[in-house]
């Protein structure tokens, strides 16, 4: 059984899906592992240390005739080139409104997992890599903040006089949300939030937050079976912006979070809504690569208007190349304890992570959300 580690192709992508002690793992469970060379660079991962745990270091041909194939991003067409056919290939797929991409890994014969769409179950929380890569992002997110913010966040009592601590609103208490709150408050932020999932509130205040929110019927009702948010009436969302409107005003810092996967981020922040913040605010947009949770965003840049920053950086997990890439490979090597038995693949077809998880086999777009119209 051979697993190979490429090199992202995407000059943007810094994170690898393995690292040196994962590598170990995959050799203990009866696999040949082959690294790319330089693949792990960007990550702080050098190729002396995964030929050190055992793996052959090769060139572009490191997926040449290999069984399963790790990677971060989903393979392009021009990879998918060298991939021999029933190979097993695991990535982060990003597979909502990119059906030509989804076609090209079905022509090439291979079966490819989507680690974002891995069910919410208990089982399968160690393979959940919305959650460990959501959870640096939230992190990251207060860091890139701190740093544009041109004063201190904590409470400052010296013989000069007293800095008053700094106001953070979080938009959005899931995973990414709760860190950027535990976060800020470590960094003695006065901190708020909201979020339209009823169960949030109690999340919120456990980490020291005060909870913002209308919390009417509909609120109530506000969460899917998944634990994802539901997207809410227009109604709704009219009382809520008003609230937010006359809470953002007063805010230092604000952090949005809020997606709803396969679907354009929501809008949370209007341009009047910026327009009413002080001078020297920051907002941090985590949903940029969706459309953007603030309406004045920029993808990949640290926009500026009247006077407020709203910093848009794309993949923020992948500014903490080296940590976010030992998650995500343990994710990874969780996913592969399933699809692996007695040192070589054996799917379980009928499981229900591979159900949940599977994109295409044996030439078709085999999950029910993506199948061409009229079946694959």
């Amino acid at each position: 059984m051979k697993i190979a580690i490429p090199a992202e192709i995407d000059p943007e992508e810094p994170r690898v899906a393995a690292t040196p002690d994962t590598v170990k793992r995959l050799i203990g469970m009866g696999a040949e592992v082959a690294v790319e060379k330089g693949a792990g660079i960007k990550a702080g991962v050098l190729d002396q240390d995964f030929e050190g745990a055992g793996a052959k270091i090769t060139g572009k041909d490191a997926v040449a005739g290999a069984d399963i194939v790790l990677k971060v991003r989903r393979p392009s067409k021009a990879e998918l080139a060298g991939y021999k056919p029933g190979a097993i290939v695991i990535a982060i797929m990003d597979p909502f409104g990119h059906e030509a991409a989804l076609a090209d890994m079905a022509s090439a014969k291979v079966s490819a997992f989507a680690m974002e769409l891995m069910p919410r179950i208990t089982r399968a929380q160690v393979m959940d890599v919305l959650s460990s890569q959501a959870n640096l992002a939230g992190y990251r997110a207060v860091i890139d903040a701190a740093a544009e913010y041109g004063r201190a966040l904590p409470m400052m009592m010296t013989a000069a006089g007293t800095v008053p601590a700094a106001r953070v609103f979080v938009m959005g208490a899931g995973v990414a949300g709760l860190q950027a709150i535990a976060t800020a408050r470590r960094l003695g932020a006065v901190v708020t939030a909201t979020d339209v999932r009823p169960a949030a509130k109690e999340q919120v205040e456990s980490l020291g937050a005060k909870f913002i929110a209308v919390e009417d019927e509909e609120f109530k009702q506000a969460e899917t079976a998944a634990g994802y948010a539901k997207e809410m009436s227009k109604e709704y969302q009219a009382k809520q912006a008003a609230l937010v409107a006359d809470h953002i005003k007063k805010q230092d810092i604000v952090i949005t979070t809020a997606l709803i996967p396969g679907r354009p981020a929501p809008r949370l922040i209007s341009k009047a809504m910026v327009e009413s913040m002080k001078s020297g605010s920051v907002i941090v947009d985590l949903a940029v690569e969706r459309g953007g949770n603030c309406e004045v965003s920029q993808p990949d840049k640290v926009a500026e208007h009247n006077g407020v920053k709203i910093v848009g950086f794309l993949n923020v997990p992948g500014r903490l190349a080296a940590t976010s890439s030992a998650l995500y490979a343990k994710n990874l090597l969780a996913f592969l304890d399933v699809l692996i038995k007695d040192k070589k693949p054996a799917v379980p077809w009928d499981d229900e992570i591979v159900k949940a998880t599977l994109l295409t086999r044996d030439g078709a777009v085999v999950h029910p959300n993506f199948k061409p119209k009229g079946g694959a």
